[in-house]
Order: structure tokens, then sequence, then C-alpha cells
């Protein structure tokens, strides 16, 4: 074992605990498929979500940190049950008329509504690998109907046909007495219509490998349960794709806890350990109710985007997975400048911290080099005293603090200028509040006009910062915090801010003069 195998076998990050799960699963040998398989499973009814990203963006460090502890190939299968029968229209899909003639179909024989593809189930896994290209995963896409029909997993659904018994004494106790008179594992594709049917199995026969059921017209019709003609049942079909595959690795949300249990009991009918199984927890609104994607509450993937970098988002995913957070849009600021901070440390840390270092795993190791100088706080409140409308704005104040700064020369941080610009016109503006200062604050808020009166135009923000120290513990502020809430609210309309001697430096000596003679005036700062 190389000495970076045995760091990697030492850190305690959670997804090097995960991966170490992993390793013993397979006792450190090469299973025999011929590579560890890590799974996300996905159902194409929908679009792509914020839980969809967690979901793969999780699962790809937990693979990241495995390739790290021993030399065995990984894989990491991607899988759309597009077999699964169409059950309702969603709101958010045109031409519902037509899906409405189509529900019962499998959804990779479902028009797509759009026109765009050969079905829904084709629309929607195309905006699935689109949506996970675009971030960059490596991943390998498997559809439900091909890989049914094609017979991958005629040889699973054949054992789950041999002892059909035992896995409905599994599945039977969890349903409610009218589910459990027609229950059945499979569901038989109808040779007629099309449909995904949910009827009782009239006979089963192990031996040719048929189920029989009753179809509409009453008529007695004999299907093989391989060869696609023949679904399972969700939860059954996720054991036996787990059986199939030989999955090492799936990750899920708490509310399918009962069917992880499940699983694992239909995996030993089938005389399989399973693959090793985390829970993370479920994401909380801000008045911490359960997300929900039909209620619309809480924060989109698209509205975080829209405000902060692809990488702030993976930082809120890596902290804490089974603690439930509250995903809303106060998380965004101060989860993009944990990021900064993170991602400044890596290069100067060891190795064995790069290990517990969040960047490195948002990264999976290839941590971009880009320094960059200002914190999204002190951009936010740059914004907020300039009345920023577009990115030019800032980048006038920007390029004087930090000459060597531009757009080109470094685009992380030009991304971050813009998407300061929009926070701050959605989400600061509208609730800017300034106070005029009491009489104590008012003082030391003269003494400060003084010290910037004084300082030269290029002054650095430590020499700043220390001079506004030195103000507060002048004029006694029973706590120094006072001093600086005094100055985020009389000078920035909020409650918190930045390091104000870095943002003077940035804003400006002139400029900070400017807003401190306003404020003592009593002039709008808003303005």
């Amino acid at each position: 074992m190389s000495d970076h195998q045995e760091l990697a076998m030492q850190a305690k990050a959670w997804p090097f605990e995960e991966a170490r799960k992993v390793l013993a699963r397979i006792g450190g040998k090469i299973p025999e498929k011929g590579y560890v398989l890590f799974q996300t499973g996905y159902g194409p009814s929908g679009l792509p979500h914020i839980g969809t990203f967690g979901e793969v963006a999780r699962t790809t460090m937990v693979r990241n940190a495995f390739e790290q502890l021993c030399d065995i190939p990984t894989k990491l299968f991607c899988f759309s049950d597009d077999l699964d029968g169409f059950r309702k229209v969603p709101d958010n899909l045109p031409n519902k008329e037509m899906l409405a003639a189509n529900i019962g179909q499998p959804l990779s024989k479902v028009p797509d509504p759009f026109g765009e593809h050969e079905s829904l189930g084709h629309h929607n896994n195309a905006r699935l690998r689109q949506f996970l290209d675009s971030f960059g995963f490596q991943y390998e896409f498997l559809s439900a109907t091909e890989v049914y029909k094609s017979g991958r997993f005629d040889q699973a659904l054949l054992e789950i046909l041999a002892k059909y018994d035992k896995v409905m004494d599994v599945m039977l106790p969890t349903l409610g007495k009218e589910r459990q008179a027609t229950y059945s594992p499979f569901m038989p594709i109808c040779p007629k219509t099309g449909n995904v049917l949910q009827v009782p199995v009239e006979e089963i026969k192990v031996e040719t490998g048929t189920i029989v059921y009753r179809d509409v017209d009453g008529d007695l019709v004999e299907v093989p349960v391989t060869g696609g003609h023949c679904k399972l049942q969700w939860k059954p079909d996720w054991a036996m794709r787990q059986y199939a595959l030989d999955v090492d690795y799936e990750m899920s949300g708490k509310d399918l806890i009962d069917s992880v249990k499940l699983g694992k009991k239909i995996q030993k009918v089938l005389g399989s350990k399973g693959p090793e199984t985390f829970t993370y927890e479920l994401f909380l609104d801000e008045q911490g109710q359960k997300i929900s994607k039909s209620k619309g509450n809480g924060l989109s993937m698209e509205e975080w985007l829209t405000y902060a970098p692809q990488e702030s988002l993976s930082l809120y995913m890596y902290n804490k997975p089974r603690t439930a957070k509250k995903l809303y849009f106060d998380v965004i600021p101060r989860t993009v400048d944990d990021y900064l901070t993170f991602k400044e440390k890596v290069g100067e840390q060891d190795e064995s911290k790069r290990f517990e270092n969040p960047a490195w795993h948002i990264h999976t190791g290839n941590v971009p080099s880009e320094k960059t100088s200002l914190s999204f706080g002190i951009l936010l409140n740059l914004a907020s005293v300039c009345n920023a409308n577009d990115a030019d704005r800032l980048w006038a104040f920007i390029k004087r603090y930090a000459p060597e700064a531009s757009p080109e020369s470094t685009p992380f941080l030009d991304q971050l200028v813009g998407f300061a610009v929009r926070y701050y016109q959605d989400f600061v503006k509208p609730n800017l509040k300034h106070r005029a200062p009491n009489e104590k604050e008012r003082a030391a808020l003269e003494d400060l006009l003084v010290v910037l009166k004084a300082s030269s135009t290029d002054a650095s923000a430590e020499d700043i910062q220390t001079e506004v120290y030195s103000i507060g513990k002048k004029h006694e502020f029973d706590n120094l915090r006072d001093w600086f809430k005094c100055l985020y609210e009389v000078l920035l309309g909020q409650s918190q801010g930045p390091r104000m001697g870095t943002f003077f430096a940035l804003y400006g000596v002139n400029e900070s003069v400017s807003l401190v003679e306003k404020a003592l005036a009593g002039e709008d700062l808003t303005v």
C-alpha cells in the first residue's frame, strides 16, 4: 500500500468512511465483474432536480474517495426506470390531453409532448444526461427498457419467479388488505394495449419462466417474465436491479428507509448480501417543513445556480449529509464564502489535511488554483453601497483594489461578481434598512471620519481594520461586536457585514469618507 493510500485509509471525512465500508464489503479484492459498482437511480416521469444533483454528487465523492484507497476499477451507473408505467400527467408538461390518453403505457412508449424525442422517457433521459454532463459527472447511463429487453435481467427475474412465495412473504406484510389481494411483484406488459398492468397473477410457471394473468377482456394470458415482457414493482425492482448488476454501493433519502430494509430482505431471499447503503437526510424549507416538488416550497437547483456557483451547491451537499438542513435563499452567501475559504486552504495543506477539506471532495482532488481575493459577502456589501445594476459597476472598484484582477484573468471572480449583482438586486436591495446612529455611535463615527480622511488612498485593508478596531476600543463599547454592528446597520443597512477594513479599502478611502459623512448628516444611503 502506498503512502497516499495509507493516508486515505486514515482520513475521517465521511466519503472516506463510506469508501472503507465498500472496500471491506469486497474484501479488498477486485469483484468477479471486474470493478466496484456505484449506482444512482432516477424516475424519468419528471425532470432532474436538486435531489438528483445531490445524490449523484455525493455518490461521486464516495467513489473518488474509494479510488484513493486502492487500485480497483470503479464504475458509476445512473439508472433510469423508464419502463415504469405512466401514472399521472405532470402539471409542467404541454399536450396534457395526449399524455392523458397514454396513462398506463411505459414511459419509454409515451409520446414526447415536446415533439423532440422518441418518447417522454427518452426526452427526460436526454435531459438527465445533459444535466449530469453539465456538471462534469463521470457515469454510464442505463435505461430500464433497454436492460430488461436485452436479457441482462433475465436470470435475476427467473430467480424472483422461482422464489415467488418468499418474495411475497416479504412484500405482503407491508401492504393494506385490499392491495394484498391483488399484489404481484411482476407487472406484465399487455400484448394487446402495451400498458404496464398491475393485476393479480393467476398462475406461476417456474419451469417455463412464465406467469398467467387475466386481461381486461377476461381472457387468460401467459407471458414470459423475461425479455421485457414483464416489469417488477418498484421495490422488488430496486432490489433485483442491485442483485442483477451486483451493485456495491447506493445511497438514498430518509424517506426510503423502509424500502431499503425491504430490499435487504429480498436480497437475502436471492442469496445476496446486497450493496452498502447510505441514508441521507431530506431538505427543509425556511419554516422547517420538508421540501416537496409538488408544493414548490424551498429552493430549487435552478434558483441556487442563478445566484451562486455550482461549487457552493456541491459544498451544501457535502456538509453533514445525515443532518436535515434548511434550503432557502439566505444560506447561499455563507455557503459561497465557506467554499472560498476551503478552496484557498487547499494549497497550504499537506495531503492528509486535504483529504479532510470539502473542496478536495467537491473537485475530486483537482482543486482550481485561481485565487479569489474577495469574499461573496464583501461583493454583496459593495453592491449595496454603490447600488450596482451590473457587473461593470463592481469591477470599477475591484480593479482599483486589486489591479491584477480582471474578468479575463480571474473568471471565477467574474462569475461571483455577476452572482452578487443578481443576489443584491433580488434579495438585499428590497430589505435594506439603514438606521441613524445613537449619541455614542455618532462620536465613534466622527472619529472614524477623521481617521479615513487622514488615510492615504492606497492604505491597506489591514491598516484600516486596525484603526477601526482601535476606535471601537477607544469609545468603550461593552462588546466590540456592537461597534461593528453599528457600522453594518448605519452604513450598509444590514445586521451583518464584512471586515470593514477590507470593505473600506475596496470601496475606496474617498468614497468611504463620503459614505460616513452622509450617514452622519442623516442622508438617504439607499439612493
